[in-house]
Formats: C-alpha cells, structure tokens, sequence
C-alpha cells in the first residue's frame, strides 16, 4: 500500500515554507521530527472518490481542515466523501505550537460562505458534515453568528444532513456561545487539546478551565444537544493528568471524548515527546467508558472528525440504550 506523511510531504505546501505560514515560530530553535512508528501509516490520496470531493471542495472555494492542518486521514475520509469544512478563512489569529494552520491577520468574512458550504454539503451528499474554523479573536463575537449561518443554510439545503461543529473557545466574547448554541446544531465539539499543565507552551492563547466551562454551558442552555472533547497524546504529558482531565470533561457533563496521536508538522512546531503505542491507547478508552462517556474514540490516528457520521449514529445509540 502506498503511504504518504501528510504532515511534511504535501507537495501543495511546498511553495509556501514553514515561517512563511508560521511567522511567528521563525526564531523558534529547530525540533527534529522523529521517524514514525509502524503503527502510523496512511493511505496516498488520489482514488477516484478522493478527487470526486477534491473537486466539488474547489469548485465551491472552500478550505479544510484536512488540507490546512494536514490530516493524516485525508485520503481515507476523501475518498468516502467525507470532509471537513474549515469557515471564516485559512489564517488563524492565535500561534498555537502545535497546530499547523497558517497564522496571522485574516481578511473579512466571505457573506456567502455558509451558503457555498451548504451547497457543498448538499452536492457531496452528506448524512454527517463537520465545520470548524479558525480563532477569530479579531472579530466582536469571534465568529459566532457565522456558525450560526452555516448551520441554518445547510438545515435549508440539505435537511436529512446532521451537523457537527468543532469551535473555538470564543474567550473573552460575551454572548458568542449562546448564538451557536441557539442555531441547533447536533454536536458540540470544543477541544481541550492537552492536560492544563502543557497549555502554557502548547496553547498559550487558550485557558484550560474557559474550556471545560464552555463544554459545560452548552449543557446548561440546551441538553439535548451532544458535547465532544479531544485531545492529543505525545506532548509529555503524564498519565494521571490524562485521567483528571476524563474527570473535569465528565463533570461538565461531555458525552463524546477523542484521543489522538499529536504528529509534529514541522521542526518550528512542537516536538513529539513519545509515540504511544496502540494499546495505552485501547487502556483510555476503556477508562473513559467507566468514567461515564457514551462515546470514545482512541487510538494513534484519532482525529477530531474521523469516523464522525459512523460516530455520531454510535453516540445516539448509546443514549438511547442508556435513558
């Protein structure tokens, strides 16, 4: 099977270097990336489904998270259709070292996004799509009422179609969750991303318990709606913080855990501190199960919406087997 690392070999990302995307990570001393595991292998992009999404993802002028974040899943997902949808731009107004989505300041909103999205989500024939975005810290309610457009125009194109959302933490913007939360969507997602220990130097811009109470506050306006968190594994992180931060998701009520394996995009970004293998993986699902989610996905390729259609159907499931 052919394999190809997403993360430094994307021919598309040739032209536009490290500290072109990540200016603010040029001075930044070099992280050697390590070779990776056995266990880590993806398929080349480039099957007929890939390049059927390929297209409809460029004829509407959309951006992925696939593509900007270098998904190790892509050619999986692309080649059954299943994309990511990346709103309010490609540029992210926060720098966090793991991440490698371009930085910097982004231009306006698009007043026809949500619209081109729905149209994208309706011509792919999606069951289950998935929207993120950017940090828009720049703008008032950071991006709140965009969400909330998205949502409402892929409920008129595509009405069988449900919808997860992976937002930011809409620090420091009274009134923005409540927007999002108001448009209905059917999943919440909001990553932790790592233990609190770590944010310093992983997540500068972000706030550890901002996070967990964002989680929480969804509940708390709409319980019907389902609550998602991920995170990744590698950057150092000790196993009881792992543990503790199960506890804090499951007291703000979360029904939906992710762990993945953290895959450094370049040296400028933070380095892998350990490969964890496949079974420490199995380990923490299992954990979380007994902790009280209804739904975890672990392992060293999880990423925030692999499997998200086939996830979503599993989640109901489980709520409906426990109520």
């Amino acid at each position: 099977m052919a394999t190809i690392d997403l993360l430094t070999n994307d021919p598309r990302k040739k032209s536009l270097s490290a500290e072109a995307r990540h200016p603010e990570k040029a001075h930044r001393p070099d992280n050697p990336i390590q070779k990776k595991p056995d266990w880590i292998r993806v398929k080349a992009p480039g099957s007929p489904g890939w390049k059927e999404t390929h297209r409809i993802v460029k004829e509407n002028g959309l951006v992925t998270v696939c593509e900007e974040a270098g998904c190790p899943n892509l050619g999986e997902c692309w080649d059954k259709k299943h994309a990511t949808f990346m709103i309010m731009g490609d540029t992210c107004t926060r720098a966090c070292a793991f991440c490698n989505v371009k930085t910097g300041m982004p231009g306006p909103l698009d007043p026809n996004e949500p619209d081109y999205v729905a149209m994208a989500t309706a011509k792919l024939g999606l069951e289950h799509v998935v929207i993120t975005s950017v940090d828009r810290d720049d703008l008032a309610d950071g991006g709140a009422e965009h969400f909330a457009q998205t949502i409402r125009a892929i409920r008129k194109a595509s009405p069988k179609t449900t919808i997860e959302i992976l937002t930011p933490d809409f620090l420091r913007k009274d009134g923005a969750l409540e927007v999002v939360v108001a448009a209905k969507p059917d999943v919440f997602n909001h990553n932790l991303e790592t233990v609190p220990s770590k944010y310093l130097k992983v997540r500068p811009g972000a706030r550890y318990f901002h996070s967990i109470r964002l989680l929480q506050r969804v509940k708390e306006l709409d319980a019907s709606i389902f609550t998602k968190s991920g995170i990744m594994v590698g950057l150092g992180e000790e196993r009881n913080e792992i543990l503790q931060l199960m506890d804090d998701l499951r007291s703000a009520e979360v029904d939906f855990l992710t762990i993945g394996q953290y895959l450094q995009p370049t040296k400028k970004h933070h380095a892998v501190i350990r490969f964890v293998p496949p079974d420490e993986f199995k380990g923490y699902e299992t954990i979380a199960y007994t902790k009280g989610f209804a739904m975890v996905s672990a392992s060293p390729l999880t990423r925030s919406s692999h499997h998200a259609g086939e996830d979503f159907a599993r989640l109901k499931a489980n709520r409906a087997a426990r109520t």
